[in-house]
């Protein structure tokens, strides 16, 4: 994963870890539930940005580069057979 990508997940994470903070306070304080709820639906909504984000970045570097120099050590080692049925569990796992 390059480094500019890392360090924009790495934002968008520290930013979910802050809202899940909030969550926290708002449960000890009693907060009315559906204002809970809508916290936690937009938790959940940047946290699939996350995936998404990341997912993008595996089929750049380990898929489409697999192969070359940009392909990560771990996608290297692996067959093109290989990548791609990792490929489908990622998605599969996005999926659900």
């Amino acid at each position: 994963m390059q480094i500019i990508d890392r360090k924009s997940i790495d934002r968008r994470l520290a930013r979910i870890e802050g809202q899940v903070r909030g969550i926290r306070k708002l449960v000890e304080q009693d907060t009315y539930c559906c204002d809970v709820l809508q916290q936690i639906s937009a938790i959940s909504a940047a946290l699939n940005q996350v995936s998404a984000a990341v997912a993008s970045q595996h089929i750049k570097h380990c898929i489409i580069g697999h192969g070359t120099e940009d392909a990560h050590s771990v996608a290297s080692e692996m067959t093109k057979e290989e990548v791609l049925d990792e490929l489908t569990e990622v998605m599969s796992r996005l999926m659900r």
